[in-house]
């Protein structure tokens, strides 16, 4: 076979016009990805003051997350039928303005009754329409020999954007509380527009300028057969459910970062607005997680490397839970950036290693989504698991808990990701 047909073959653009254009519907994919969750997760950096403003309990603020969880499950399957149905452009564009005009709302600081519906709009938003469009979107644009540097950078680019736009927020919320003596509420507020406008923006940029014809042509050649022939075919693929189990052990080594900001001004009785520098220079360690892991993942092999951060990450969750009784705000600012940047490697490869699965790319976007609904149930049960921790035990005690729950996780991912690896070795040895 000769190069160029290889290189059709795995959809490596072979001119520089064509790999420009890619490049390019590429980076739109980067940011949308990188400017629609920050607002969803805005707890992140500014959890404690999102408790007063809204004047709610946590484990109120537990229940709304729950609620966004649920609705990604209720999604995922769908999203997946709709990523080989329609165009992305139009997919992603009502995503990102959805999202923003919720932000909007969100600013406004609604009565309790309202919450809910605000985040199960956003979970319609970003689980419906967007995920499973992104992820088939990268998968499509990526050559054979990509997978792992194109999701590495993708989620490392994803989090220079978040970091960005963070450090803009901190920034702002700071100065409005301590150069301009406004309040709380105010500065909030003006938090929660910049990402609202952000977000608004780039609905309007991906709808203008996002126009990937491979991707179009894609939706074209749907895979014969109706829905339930292709969620049998899927489910006829024992690596498929591996890679929901380690995305699945992995995510919530992930969301063991989101209690950060909170359990560091508890337990070192640090200022909000310290606790957000902190959790924001976390994020600045995304982009070096994400593309470093990515490019190791595809020269040392994506299992390897990601097996090795599940591992790492994990230990750091334990040194989490021993470390306050050193006293130490510097170790703990190192430990907080060394998981961070193994959490956000976890991520940047954990769908890569779906590419050894051989799934058909006309039934690529069903894949995520059915992978997406196994892998991402700790959106629900998480934040329960947090609230209920919170309201029964105190102290450090709720940290011990969760932090040690998901370390354990963390390791039981490895172990799916070595097996795995062993069964793609035996498949192409076969």
């Amino acid at each position: 076979m000769s190069n160029a047909t290889i290189e059709n073959v795995v959809g490596t653009p072979t001119s520089k016009k064509e790999r420009i254009s890619r490049y390019f519907q590429f980076l739109l994919l980067l940011l949308a990805g990188g400017a629609i969750y920050p607002l969803l997760y805005l707890r992140q950096n500014f959890e404690v003051s999102i408790l007063e403003v809204f004047n709610i309990t946590i484990s109120e603020l537990g229940s709304y997350y729950s609620a966004l969880g649920v609705m990604y499950m209720v999604c995922y399957l769908p999203s997946g039928w709709l990523a080989d149905k329609f165009s992305p452009r139009l997919l992603i564009t009502f995503s990102m303005a959805a999202t923003g005009g919720l932000g909007l709302w969100f600013a406004t600081i609604p009565s309790k009754a309202v919450l809910p519906y605000i985040f199960l709009g956003w979970g319609l938003a970003a689980g419906l329409t967007f995920w499973a469009s992104l992820i088939k979107g990268v998968k499509m644009l990526a050559g054979k020999n990509e997978q792992g540097r194109f999701f590495g950078i993708l989620d490392g680019g994803r989090g220079l954007v978040e970091a960005v736009l963070a450090t803009i927020a901190v920034g702002l919320f700071a100065y409005m509380i301590e150069t301009s003596g406004d309040s709380t509420t105010v500065a909030l507020k003006q938090v929660i527009h910049l990402y609202a406008y952000t977000c608004l923006t780039l609905a309007v940029v991906i709808f203008l300028f996002f126009k990937n014809k491979n991707e179009v042509e894609e939706v074209k050649n749907v895979r014969k057969g109706n829905l339930l022939s292709n969620l049998k075919f899927l489910a006829s693929i024992p690596e498929m459910w591996l890679v929901a189990g380690v995305i699945f052990c992995g995510y919530q080594l992930f969301w063991a970062t989101y209690s950060f900001s909170a359990y560091m001004q508890q337990s070192y009785e640090v200022t909000a607005v310290t606790a957000g520098f902190i959790t924001v220079a976390k994020l600045w360690m995304r982009p070096i997680g994400g593309i470093g892991a990515g490019f190791l993942g595809d020269r040392y092999r994506i299992e390897n490397v990601l097996a090795v951060s599940l591992v790492g990450s994990s230990c750091g969750l334990l040194l989490m839970i021993v470390l306050p009784g050193m006293q130490s705000i510097f170790f703990l600012l190192l430990l907080v950036l060394f998981i961070g940047v193994l959490t956000y490697a976890i991520r940047g490869l954990y769908w890569a290693i779906l590419d050894g699965c051989e799934v058909p790319p006309q039934v690529t976007g069903l894949a995520v989504g059915v992978i997406s609904l196994i892998a991402y149930t700790p959106d629900i049960f998480l934040p329960m698991l947090n609230g209920y921790l919170a309201e029964n035990y105190k102290g450090l005690t709720v940290y011990h808990l969760y932090f040690g729950y998901i370390a354990v996780m963390g390791f039981v991912g490895a172990v799916a990701c070595m097996k795995l690896k062993q069964m793609i070795d035996a498949k192409q040895g076969a």
